[in-house]
């Protein structure tokens, strides 16, 4: 059986449009024959070599103010629940670090969508360690344990070196989608065509390959 193409799917905790896109993309992958790989990592370290001291949604009030009305309206047609977080953008570290460890152990996409649930859903702070306790202990999992792994040296230099290979390959924002041949697509809203890409990709390199 022929193995089904992949899209990576990068994302931060502390986006809006990145918890639109986790809580679809499972079943839009499983819908179009397509494997995802979740890639948590931090926009922060991105933003500043930009020259951005926040999220440009907060640097920008017209923009800040669309997105928000923009994801009022787009929580209500996926039907998810939607809560403006207080802060904003929330510290993602800690959640990132948790996600990462659970990327070698199979429960990573779980935990994924019930921290952005609990951040964008019911309105809970997911740089409290409760809160990661909270859902780590809900999936079944020893969340002692899965924290002391998290913050390990290892793993700590291992999400900084995630930061790195998302901005050498380009990335600038979250969601980003990247396909097997390196295309990129940006926003929630690209996500059916980053799907299109990674089935025709597939099926352009068994037509033609190298």
């Amino acid at each position: 059986m022929a193995q089904r193409p992949t899209l990576e799917f990068w994302y931060d905790f502390a986006s809006t449009y990145s918890y639109l896109t986790a809580m679809r993309i499972e079943a839009a992958t499983e819908m179009a024959g397509v494997d995802v790989l979740f890639r948590p990592f931090l926009l922060g370290p991105i933003f500043a070599a930009q020259g951005w001291t926040s999220s440009p949604f907060n640097l920008f009030p017209g923009r800040g103010r669309y997105m928000w009305r923009d994801m009022e309206r787009e929580a209500a047609r996926l039907r998810i629940p939607f809560y403006r977080p207080n802060p904003f953008p929330q510290n993602s570290l800690l959640a990132a670090r948790v996600a990462l460890v659970g990327s070698d152990r199979g429960w990573t996409p779980a935990f994924t969508r019930i921290a952005f649930t609990e951040e964008f859903g019911n309105g809970r702070d997911i740089a409290e360690r409760e809160v990661i306790a909270d859902i780590l202990s809900g999936l079944g999992l020893d969340a002692t344990a899965v924290l002391a792994d998290a913050e390990a040296d290892t793993n700590k230099l291992r999400l900084r070196r995630i930061g790195e290979e998302a901005q050498a390959r380009g990335v600038f924002g979250a969601p980003t989608l990247i396909a097997e041949d390196g295309e990129m697509f940006w926003g929630n809203d690209r996500l059916e065509r980053a799907l299109e890409w990674a089935v025709d990709d597939r099926a352009r390199r068994a037509d033609f390959p190298v």
